[in-house]
């Protein structure tokens, strides 16, 4: 049995794009492999455009794979057990507000996930949205509310929580905090670190801000026009960068 919860291998994403008269290949994603062991908070980080979120996208098959492969506990991944796949991969996206169904109550928005992926009573679904809120930081009394009654942060906790609730094992990040202010960002950044310490849970932690990355990940990939240009445990790669490119991410943080 693999030692890790998650294999990546020789990855790829192209799109068809049109650029004036001509067709075009895209290659968003182009020959990426990595691993994620179980518990483990891998960060992807890279400028805007080089691929992140195509990469969680296409991890958890929300794009088709162009090539490559993705295993799962060993079990590759395929259009015949997405479904079942997904109940253990979950993603939070970036802006919860549009993430999330406008006329919807939060208790709806959290119960959804058990409606898609199991079959659950009405009593198990009532007992699991009520665990999830406290497990999020969500107070009871946001249950009946719309998502434009919340806070920012609410609305991420919310997000996090529907990923939650299926009891996954991995989630993917994809910039869950950079729509918030410093102190929400903080908040969220310490329930993620919560949640894994409490639950075992692995992370694809996407973002754009090294200081995140240093702060919460075990370990990072560096990602420039759809390849891997680096990889290593968080210290080294931010105290010994070996690329150019690395180190002008890293000037650029500071």
């Amino acid at each position: 049995m693999s030692e890790y919860l998650v294999e990546v291998e020789h990855l790829k994403q192209y799109f068809q794009v049109r650029s004036g008269f001509k067709n075009m290949t895209l290659k968003a994603v182009d020959d990426v492999s990595f691993c994620i062991k179980p518990g483990e908070t891998l960060g992807l980080v890279g400028e805007s455009g080089c691929g992140k979120t195509t990469v969680g996208r296409s991890l958890l098959h929300l794009y088709d794979p162009t090539g490559g492969t993705v295993r799962f506990e060993g079990e590759e991944v395929t259009k015949k057990n997405i479904q079942r796949m997904r109940a253990k991969m979950q993603m939070v996206f970036q802006d919860p507000a549009s993430s999330l169904n406008p006329s919807r109550t939060v208790g709806w928005i959290l119960a959804e996930p058990l409606r898609i992926y199991g079959k659950y009573g009405k009593e198990e679904i009532a007992r699991r949205v009520e665990r999830t809120m406290e497990l999020v930081g969500l107070d009871p009394e946001c249950r009946d509310r719309l998502p434009h009654q919340l806070s920012g942060g609410q609305r991420q906790r919310v997000c996090i929580g529907a990923a939650l609730i299926v009891h996954p094992q991995l989630i993917v990040a994809d910039e869950a905090v950079s729509a918030l202010d410093v102190t929400i960002q903080a908040q969220i950044l310490q329930l993620i670190a919560r949640l894994r310490r409490e639950l075992g849970i692995s992370y694809l932690f996407i973002s754009h801000d090294l200081n995140v990355v240093y702060e919460i990940c075990d370990r990072c990939l560096v990602m420039h026009h759809g390849r891997i240009v680096e990889q290593g445990p968080v210290e080294e790669l931010f105290d010994h960068p070996k690329e150019e490119y690395t180190r002008q991410l890293l000037a650029a943080a500071e």
